[in-house]
């Protein structure tokens, strides 16, 4: 942890964080979920996705991202010489309803939180700063994440679950400002979205929020904490490159390596809050 990463300047005018789950602030390399699909595709139908094909819809609700999945050129060519037809509804449904016992007890192995990021959130919380979140994951399991997650010691002020709103998730931007009511926050401009996924970083322009993307400890990365410690820079740097050209490209006004690297982020939006600028 660096002097930077700690001594955060006192907040002027951003009054909340808005955090996705896995990747952004537990799970280095998000892989409770992107395993997860491969094995419910493997039990439900023996059916063999990769790891990469089940990340790149990362970041949608869980239904909607094995539809994704399904949809993807490379899976739909091997299901439809497989089965004969395009993945259905009822394949999806049966696919979620396999993942979901599969997922809920996943979440509790991979509760444990990213290095370094609660001492930064505990400080922006000394400041003022309420810590609100939302994630791809449905109620159920969330409801298995949020107490494993509190007894490694991260317990947000809110948290909001895909499937928690009539108006559905990412990437609009409902979850979002569920947080933002429920906190009290005055302004949207006032929140920062963080995620390390696509459809999070839309989730937060829709909302109106600041954006940040994760490079290094999320989906796009893809790497374990101990695959991370033992890359050399020069693979650091090949991995991050692609990953941070992708959230840029999603429109994240901001892309760091890892929460815990928030710090600037946050002193340079309130500067740009303080001259009158908005996301």
């Amino acid at each position: 942890m660096t002097d930077l990463q700690i001594a955060i300047q006192p907040a002027t005018d951003v009054e909340a964080l808005i955090l996705d789950w896995a990747g952004t602030v537990v799970d280095f390399g998000s892989f409770a979920p992107t395993s997860i699909f491969v094995e419910a595709f493997a039990r439900a139908y023996d059916f063999a996705v990769t790891l990469d094909e089940a990340r790149q819809p990362m970041g949608l609700g869980k239904w909607d991202h094995i539809a994704a999945l399904g949809r993807l050129p490379s899976v739909d060519a091997r299901w439809q010489a497989r089965f004969g037809h395009p993945m259905s509804h009822a394949e999806v449904d049966h696919l979620y309803h396999t993942f979901m016992p599969l997922q809920i007890a996943a979440v509790t192995r991979f509760a444990a939180p990213i290095p370094g990021v609660l001492p930064v959130l505990d400080a922006l919380r000394g400041q003022g700063l309420r810590i609100g979140s939302c994630s791809g994951y449905p109620r159920p399991v969330m409801e298995a994440l949020v107490p494993a997650a509190a007894d490694h010691g991260y317990r947000p002020d809110h948290w909001v679950a895909t499937d928690d709103l009539k108006a559905g998730g990412r990437p609009g931007p409902w979850m979002a400002l569920a947080n933002v009511i429920e906190l009290g926050v005055n302004a949207v401009h006032r929140c920062i979205k963080v995620d390390d996924a696509v459809p999070g970083i839309s989730e937060g322009l829709n909302a109106g929020m600041w954006t940040v993307g994760l490079s290094v400890s999320g989906n796009e990365f893809g790497a374990t904490w101990d695959e991370f410690a033992a890359m050399s820079e020069a693979e650091i740097a090949a991995r991050r490159a692609p990953a941070e050209a992708k959230l840029r490209a999603a429109g994240a006004h901001y892309v760091i390596d890892t929460l815990a690297d928030i710090a600037p982020v946050i002193a340079d939006i309130n500067r740009r809050l303080a001259a009158g600028e908005r996301p």
